[in-house]
């Protein structure tokens, strides 16, 4: 499919007003009129489906998609396509939403590896469906938001990661140094549909809201041509779902405040911290009970537990045994990124040193402002230096003879009977890059200036943000 003129404009600086002024005018003119006396947003949610096909809710959207940009779904249609699409087309789509017969294409079913085994299922939704799920979202997550537990930190605005590991340690700290860490088997592809339209109508009356969610629900995943029909399971890839995980789950929320606990929930992935291990048995099997009884959900009895903080994960983050529980990374995490840097070297073992730079630095600033909160520095410092070995070791590789070693390091300042002598050793790549040669030819100012980002030091400066 070509691109028009039009839609390439999308992407150009300096376009953006009149692209706004001509999407609006695509997603239509009326507004969601609040009754006297009500707030805007009081308004939209009385106003249902009108307030999800409202045109600021759409611009917002709209934005939103455009945005984050992702993959075509079964239809092919990408998001640089999408505003020519929608000119044509959106009336009749808007007309089918507020008719209540919208039906929803198949999702295109995308496997990819997960950390510790197996793969993670994803469906990737069309553009216009996603554009619909995030108008859906920005109207229910305010109805919803509200009645969320405090103890709930996952896809909720002005909440984050960060929060709910501090909060972990917090209960850590005051003396709950056992934890019952409940893993949910499967959980996006095991959510039984009935329950969770259940929880949805508590707060939704419009019934065509309800049965464009549950059409959502059971929208057919495509793989390799064939659409399988889907009756349980919310797909992960779809603005929609972190919203209903959040839904269902509130539920296990609230069964854990009534029985007077202190956890913490990031979706899916649920802690809950005790004083002894004889109530932390106690705890999980009250709330597996809980789970698999009243909303039907399979925890993974291999890998849930009950044992000391230190030694699980929570978030990526684990703590040191001490009275003060330092935030510390846990080894997993340590290693996933170790393979993503091997990824990426070899990745770029015939190229230069320069475009292997580029390619580390944005996966470096990200784990580092991630891992911000460590209090366990060490380890960070040993993880730049190992970064460096790999490039040099990059760098060894290339230079395939001996006498071009020999040149190499006579440039970077050896003498040149050192540099013979270390050129020709027949000693490993491995073994020459972290040996004094080539730490003495490539130090860690070399590496400086070659912009590679330091995880010590730009782990630095997001704490002091």
């Amino acid at each position: 499919m070509q691109i028009d003129d039009a839609t390439r404009q999308a992407t150009v600086p300096g376009k953006e007003l009149d692209e706004r002024i001509s999407s609006m005018a695509v997603l239509g003119a009326e507004d969601c009129t609040a009754a006297d006396g009500q707030t805007k947003a009081e308004g939209r949610r009385l106003c249902g489906m009108e307030a999800v096909v409202e045109r600021h809710n759409l611009w917002q959207a709209y934005e939103r998609v455009m945005r984050n940009k992702g993959a075509a779904g079964v239809d092919g249609l990408t998001v640089y396509e999408f505003k020519a699409w929608l000119q044509q087309h959106w009336p009749s789509v808007k007309a089918a939403l507020l008719g209540g017969v919208y039906m929803p294409a198949a999702i295109r079913k995308v496997e990819i590896p997960k950390p510790n085994g197996g793969v993670r299922t994803l469906g990737i939704a069309t553009v216009l469906d996603r554009l619909i799920q995030q108008a859906l979202l920005q109207v229910l997550q305010p109805e919803f938001d509200p009645e969320f537990s405090g103890h709930s930190y996952g896809f909720r605005p002005g909440r984050n990661a960060w929060q709910a590991v501090q909060r972990a340690q917090g209960y850590i700290r005051e003396g709950h140094r056992w934890v019952v860490d409940l893993d949910l088997e499967k959980f996006f592809d095991r959510v039984n549909h009935d329950i969770l339209m259940s929880r949805v109508a508590r707060r939704v009356k419009d019934e065509r809201v309800l049965k464009l969610i549950r059409r959502y629900l059971e929208a057919g995943m495509m793989s390799e041509g064939i659409v399988n029909a889907r009756t349980e399971g919310t797909p992960q890839g779809g603005p929609l779902s972190p919203l209903l995980s959040n839904i269902l789950l509130t539920d296990l929320d609230r069964e854990l405040e009534r029985r007077g606990h202190r956890f913490c929930r990031y979706a899916d992935d649920c802690n809950i911290y005790v004083k002894s291990q004889t109530a932390g048995q106690r705890a999980m099997v009250a709330i597996t009970g809980y789970l698999e009884k009243k909303l039907r959900l399979q925890v993974n009895r291999d890998k849930s537990a009950v044992a000391r903080p230190w030694q699980r994960k929570f978030l990526g983050y684990s703590v040191t045994w001490h009275k003060q529980a330092r935030l510390k990374i846990a080894d997993s995490s340590l290693k996933r990124l170790r393979d993503r840097v091997r990824e990426i070297v070899v990745g770029n073992a015939s190229r230069n040193l320069a475009v292997t730079i580029a390619a580390l630095n944005p996966v470096l600033r990200g784990w580092a402002s991630y891992f911000r909160l460590t209090e366990v520095k060490g380890v960070l410092e040993e993880l730049d230096g190992w970064v460096r070995r790999k490039l040099r070791c990059l760098l060894w590789r290339q230079w395939k003879r001996p006498s071009t070693r020999h040149k190499r390091l006579q440039a970077r300042g050896l003498d040149k009977t050192r540099a013979w002598k270390s050129a020709s050793n027949g000693r490993g790549p491995w073994w020459n890059a972290g040996a004094s040669h080539m730490n003495a030819a490539y130090p860690k100012s070399f590496f400086d200036v070659s912009g590679l980002v330091s995880l010590l030091d730009t782990q630095r400066r997001f704490q002091r943000v």
